[in-house]
């Protein structure tokens, strides 16, 4: 599922540069995330990068917006159209990532 941002949110500016969809923006309170562009990471990264460098552990999956884990990679394969499919394989979590 897409992930969201909590209003324990402090506004720290780490989240936004380091995901890879572009997915995250400076909302009129706290940050937000697109759940159009939310992969979790999927494809690119093992986990999800704004998850890993958030100090306040603020960002939680969307109950608003469930997906498997092929939706996710489906959605990434949709935004990258021009990156061409790998094989899947499962993490600790059983979602699916892209290896090379």
């Amino acid at each position: 599922m897409a992930l969201t941002i909590t209003d324990v949110c402090i506004n720290c500016d780490v989240c936004e540069p380091v995901c890879p969809n572009q997915a995250i923006f400076q909302g009129e309170e706290i940050y937000e995330i697109e759940p159009g562009k939310c992969t979790q990471c999927v494809g690119h990264f093992e986990q999800p990068q704004c998850i890993r460098v958030c100090p306040v552990e603020c960002i939680i999956p969307s109950p608003r917006h469930p997906e498997t884990a092929q939706q996710l990679l489906e959605k990434y394969r949709r935004l990258t159209s021009n990156v061409p499919a790998k094989t899947d394989t499962r993490d600790n979590n059983n979602l699916l990532f892209e290896s090379g």
